[in-house]
């Protein structure tokens, strides 16, 4: 949200029609993301294709020009007495650096908090798992509140070669929802 009270971003579901303006927000911020992500402009059709009880994709819009801000996977959600689920995220220019993303963020979190009946996902546990280099996607983790919970060597297999990552986390007693 606006520090004027007014909202920002909001978040949604990816639809098939997104698939142009996702490849070109995707290219425009090759860089930006290149270097902790892998960068694939086309891969939005084949994430749509996923989308099911253990994915879920949401993309965070610029309300007043409805550019595309960010995206936020919700991946490897485990329900029953686990209720977890991995966030991994995008922020795309000209947007990144703006705040918006964080702003869309906390929408996301909140969606995967609120229980079913209310049009979320009813989860416990929220982890973000961050390269230690990645120094942006660290400070988004803490200023969304997830703490750190330690240190996983070789995570993840990234740009040929495994990743160490910091690990994140996040449960539904440490969240404040927000106004709905």
């Amino acid at each position: 949200m606006a520090d004027d009270g007014g909202v920002r971003v909001r978040i949604r579901e990816p639809r098939p029609d997104d698939v142009a303006p996702y490849a070109e927000a995707v290219r425009r911020s090759a860089d930006h993301i290149g270097r902790w992500n892998p960068v694939e402009p086309d891969g939005l059709a084949e994430l749509l294709d996923r989308q099911g009880p253990g994915l879920r994709t949401f993309l965070i819009e610029d309300v007043a020009s409805g550019g595309l801000v960010g995206k936020c996977n919700v991946a490897n959600i485990v329900m029953g007495r686990f209720c977890n689920g991995a966030l991994g995220y995008d922020s795309y220019l000209p947007y990144a650096g703006t705040g918006r993303m964080t702003e869309g963020m906390r929408l996301v979190v909140d969606r995967c908090f609120a229980p079913g009946e209310r049009g979320g996902l009813g989860l416990h546990r929220l982890e973000i798992n961050v390269q230690p280099d990645n120094v942006r996607s660290v400070a988004l983790a803490e200023r969304l509140g997830f703490r750190h919970e330690g240190f996983t060597p070789r995570m993840l297999f990234l740009s040929g070669a495994w990743r160490d990552h910091e690990r994140y986390a996040l449960t539904a007693e440490e969240w404040t929802p927000l106004d709905r």
